[in-house]
């Protein structure tokens, strides 16, 4: 086999793995059940918006919304209790910051202290929106808001890690409760004593994504849940409705590429629904939730649309515990916990390799360089360095094949014209001993065909590990290098350091040993330019590293060069 044709077959491999996501056509997603929505709680008469506190629309009286039947045994003769105004509740530690407003005891914030949105400010979790219900909301049947989102609980204990709710009169009794345990997960019990048929509502999706965020193909919207296996991963903008035992799941989720929310059960969980929704763009960068229509019904503007998950929290009976972990998707701190939520951070087929590269990464940022840009430049010289052995021997074996491709040549050109008959069919007999003049040659010289490209070969899996930790590594969101690098984790918007990286790759070809016919050299010349349209899309900081990549083997292609020069004076 010709090593040329080997080689050019494992870069055109990897091109195809690469762009895989590209070649699968979206399944349309069935019909979403009708929502009715609720008016969004308001701020506290006389109080001022709290920052970093989501835009509320004007509340809804609770005659406006449907009625919910309490169910056999509903009680109805608690002493009446309620709050007077609106009231706005934090929980926090030093990692969160959890907003509550007692109108439906309703979560309107949760921010992340270490993380910072596009603004600057603490990275927000709860999506903006102009309707309720907001996390930990009661809906019923397809999402029908309950009454007791409109009405005012009172505050019967609060302290900085825990706060309780309750409420008893017209539209019934509920109680809930929230708390920070030791690990920083929010836990919550709702109760609404001998009523059923109701839920708990999430989402829907996590955090407020930009426009830029939403067109790329890095920042998929999904759901995740695991049911005692791998995890299992439903993206918004194809999957349909799916209902999840609560006997069967261990936890249920929605994510984008970098950040969580998480459900993990603790008791009176009969079912959980991932419901794909329409996110329709509203006023003061809010959003609208819409159900999704059918097919045949779904118009071209609708369809653009970009789409979310809510989960919807079925109980058992009339009360339901859960824990919940709200954060980024920081791999070392949800491998801590006893859930095995670190399956949700994407290292892909190859995360046995990618998580020490990952360690590896967070090794050199803290002790090394305070900075991720360079330490991606240095994590790729050591691995570089460890591939050393492998890259030495590839290039000794296509030296030696570049030697040999003068004769191997003499050899095609003498069966030329009797590899095929006159009818144009392959002659087996006359390639049968072409192919066995060739073998003979290599094995008269000592040389292995596949010997250029095998190392290579077993190069690829390290490069997929590194590709897909650059793609899902949370710490370099927000992350600068130097200058006009302001985020690893989105393309250069200036496309210098693709064009860079396609320069180094032309360059590394001009040196390369190159063997093979002319068509396969011509081939070859195409591929900075295939890779260039490959990495314009990418995040800088895997473009850094391909970049650094493609240095680094010019400057040892350079030295093998030299000696190859004084060798021959």
């Amino acid at each position: 086999m010709d090593n040329r044709r080997l080689f050019l077959a494992v870069l055109l491999s990897l091109a195809i793995m690469l762009l895989w996501q590209f070649l699968f056509p979206a399944k349309p997603p069935k019909p979403a059940p009708a929502q009715a929505p609720i008016q969004a709680p308001g701020p506290a008469e006389g109080t001022e918006e709290t920052e970093g506190t989501q835009p509320a629309a004007t509340p809804t009286s609770p005659e406006e919304l449907p009625a919910e039947a309490p169910g056999p045994g509903a009680s109805t003769s608690a002493p009446p209790m309620a709050a007077v105004t609106e009231e706005r509740i934090v929980l926090e530690n030093e990692r969160t910051r959890a907003l509550f407003s007692n109108r439906g005891a309703q979560l309107v914030s949760f921010e992340l202290k270490q993380h910072k949105g596009t603004d600057g400010r603490n990275l927000e979790l709860v999506h903006a929106r102009e309707a309720a219900p907001y996390p930990y909301g009661l809906v019923g049947a397809h999402l029908a808001p309950n009454r007791l989102n409109g009405v005012l609980f009172a505050v019967v204990s609060r302290d900085p890690s825990e706060v309780s709710f309750r409420y008893s009169g017209p539209e019934g009794v509920a109680e809930k409760r929230f708390r920070f345990d030791k690990n920083g997960l929010l836990e919550s019990e709702v109760t609404l004593p001998g009523r059923r048929g109701w839920g708990l509502v999430l989402g829907p999706g996590v955090r407020n994504p930009t426009a830029a965020e939403l067109d790329s193909r890095y920042e998929a919207r999904s759901a995740v849940y695991d049911v005692g296996g791998d995890a299992e991963v439903l993206n918004a903008k194809k999957a349909e409705p799916k209902t999840l035992s609560g006997r069967t799941v261990r936890w249920v989720g929605l994510e984008d590429n970098y950040y969580l929310t998480a459900v993990i059960p603790r008791s009176g969980l009969a079912r959980a629904v991932l419901e794909p929704v329409l996110v329709e763009p509203g006023k003061g960068g809010t959003a609208r939730f819409l159900p999704v229509p059918p097919k045949d019904q779904l118009s071209k503007e609708q369809d653009a649309l970009s789409r979310e998950f809510y989960l919807l929290l079925e109980p058992e009976a009339d009360s339901l515990a859960v824990t919940a972990y709200w954060g980024a998707k920081e791999y070392d701190r949800l491998a801590a916990l006893p859930y095995g939520l670190e399956k949700t951070v994407s290292l892909g087929t190859f995360g046995i390799l990618a998580r020490p590269l990952l360690a590896g990464l967070h090794w050199i940022f803290n002790h090394v360089v305070r900075n991720y840009g360079w330490a991606i430049i240095l994590m790729t010289v050591l691995i570089k360095v460890l591939l050393l052995p492998l890259t030495h021997k590839s290039y000794v074996s296509m030296r030696k094949m570049q030697e040999l491709n003068p004769r191997m040549q003499s050899i095609r050109d003498k069966y030329r014209g009797k590899t095929k008959d006159k009818q144009g069919r392959p002659n087996l007999e006359a390639q049968r001993k072409m192919n066995e003049e060739i073998m003979g040659l290599y094995k008269a010289e000592g040389v292995n065909p596949a010997g250029g490209c095998l190392p290579m070969i077993l190069q690829l899996p390290i490069l997929f590990a590194f590709y897909r930790l650059l793609t899902a590594a949370v710490e370099l969101r927000n992350a600068p290098w130097i200058f006009w690098i302001h985020d690893l984790s989105a393309k250069d918007p200036y496309y210098v350091l693709p064009i860079i990286m396609s320069v180094t790759q032309f360059l590394q070809q001009r040196m390369t040993p190159m063997t093979g016919d002319p068509a396969q050299r011509r081939m070859f010349q195409l591929m900075p330019f295939f890779m260039l349209i490959l990495f314009l899309p990418s995040p800088s900081g895997l473009v850094l590293y391909w970049l650094t990549n493609n240095v680094l083997t010019i400057l040892q292609q350079g030295v093998y060069n030299h000696l190859k020069r004084r060798q021959a004076a």
